[in-house]
């Protein structure tokens, strides 16, 4: 079995990357923190098309839970191995620095980008073991270009940049590659909030994107033709 993981699969981009991924063959493990009913809505739309899925609940900001549901997921498929792993949880808490918590700085982030290495910490000797794997992080152009009202969220999406172009440079001997997908605004429950008629204004498309079309890219960076991009951050934006 192939097997592939997405961090925060329940729902919006999370949920069509297991579904893109499913359709191409993985058994997918979808990721969630306390969102089960949305969970096992993305199983049973997998398996409705034929594919196989599993329920893994852990949050990624807890290292030692990340580190005990995986050990004991590899331990239970000895001859097995999570080949992909695609780290798209994350959380926005927006708000201008000098109002900003020390919650809303430290939770973004402890999501964003402790919980991106927790898993590939966890996950990537197993790859290089192998001699194959793909590890995809969601980040965000907020993370390139800044925004706003999001110092936190911009802060945790680009120290995810770095760290996917540094790991880049160890993994690539072993056949295994890490690189980021940066989405600009798509229509997800996270971008609901913004005012989508203003902000399509900037975006030189002239809309925002849908979740299956960062799937695609998930995909095709997580198939064998891509086997010579890595350390690649990579745009999905409509212009912007």
């Amino acid at each position: 079995m192939k097997y592939a993981l997405v961090t925060g699969g329940s729902r919006g981009i999370g949920r069509a990357i297991c579904l893109k991924l499913a359709k191409m063959g993985f058994s997918v493990l979808v990721n969630y923190q306390s969102n089960k009913v949305a969970a096992e809505e993305t199983k049973n739309l997998i398996e409705a098309n034929g594919g196989t899925a599993e329920l893994l609940l852990f949050d990624v900001a807890d290292g030692a839970a990340v580190e005990k549901v995986l050990s004991e997921w590899q331990a239970a498929h000895a001859d097995d191995y999570i080949a992909v792993l695609v780290n798209n949880a994350g959380i926005r808490k927006d708000n201008l620095m000098f109002w900003m918590s020390d919650s809303e700085w430290s939770n973004v982030l402890d999501t964003s980008l402790n919980g991106s290495f927790y898993t590939t910490r966890t996950l990537v000797k197993y790859m290089m073991n192998k001699k194959f794997g793909r590890v995809i992080n969601i980040v965000s152009i907020s993370g390139i270009n800044g925004m706003a009202g999001q110092t936190n969220y911009a802060a945790a999406k680009a120290g995810v940049i770095g760290m996917t172009k540094a790991l880049a440079l160890e993994t690539a001997k072993k056949k295994v590659t890490i690189n980021a997908v940066a989405p600009g605004f798509i229509e997800t429950d996270m971008t609901k909030d913004l005012n989508q008629d203003e902000l399509k204004k900037i975006v030189p498309a002239q809309r925002f994107g849908k979740a299956e079309e960062v799937a695609d890219l998930v995909g095709f960076l997580a198939s064998e033709n891509a086997s010579y991009i890595t350390g690649q951050v990579i745009t999905i934006s409509g212009g912007l």
